[in-house]
This record gives structure tokens, C-alpha cells and sequence, in this order.
């Protein structure tokens, strides 16, 4: 069973940059795709942007294209989300999650079967 942990959360001002870390366990990360999600209280988790099991494509959801990029480093296990001139609407927590199938170019639509725990982000005004 695969196990994903988020870090590089934090409280920023309004404009500000976050980088995200999502470290995996195990020896297949590389053949699956990778995205991450965010939740704020009382709503349903919401995705964010999705990468490609090889990176070579990418996907971002409407509100953060431009200012939002996934990337994977598959010899670390690790996929990123950087995060750039962020806003207060994108305070939440934000989760990775893995692909429940391999080879996967991710999407909105991708079934993610593995998450991890989360990371606050907090964007002030």
C-alpha cells in the first residue's frame, strides 16, 4: 500500500508563493499519475491540478491555470505543486492523491485511490 506525505503548507499574504511536496513510498510511483486536490470545510474536495505518469502532460482546474504547476520528480518519489500569486479563495487543504490505475495521463476526471493526510494552506488578505 502506497503512502503519500504533504509538506510545505503554511499561512502566506495574499500574492505570495507556496511549494507543496508530496513525498510517496514504494516502487511504483513512476507508473502513475499523480494530482492534487483541496477541501475547505463543508465543501467537496476539489481538484486542483493532475500530471501524467511520465510528466509529460499536465492539468489545472479553470482557477488556478497560470498560477498553479504540477511537476514529479520520479528518481525522488516526489510530485510538486508550486503555487504563485495565490489568493485568499485558495486557502484550504490541499491533498495529494494517486492514480488507482497505471500509465494514466491525469485529469479532472482521474479515480484517485491513495491520499495523503494533508497540508493547510492559508492565504491572508
Amino acid at each position: 500500500q502506497v503512502q503519500l506525505v504533504e509538506s510545505g503548507g503554511g499561512l502566506v499574504q495574499a500574492g505570495g508563493s507556496l511549494r507543496l511536496s508530496c513525498a510517496a513510498s514504494g516502487r511504483t510511483f513512476s507508473s502513475y499519475a499523480m494530482g492534487w486536490l483541496r477541501q475547505v470545510p463543508g465543501k467537496e474536495r476539489e481538484f486542483v491540478a493532475a500530471i501524467s505518469w511520465r510528466g509529460r502532460t499536465t492539468y489545472y482546474a479553470d482557477s488556478v491555470k497560470g498560477r498553479f504547476t504540477i511537476s514529479r520528480d520520479n528518481a525522488k518519489n516526489t510530485v510538486y505543486l508550486q503555487m504563485n500569486s495565490l489568493k485568499p479563495e485558495d486557502t484550504a487543504v490541499y491533498y495529494c492523491a494517486k492514480d488507482r490505475e497505471p500509465r494514466g495521463l491525469g485529469s479532472k476526471e482521474t479515480q484517485f485511490g491513495s491520499w495523503g493526510q494533508g497540508t493547510q494552506v492559508t492565504v491572508s488578505s
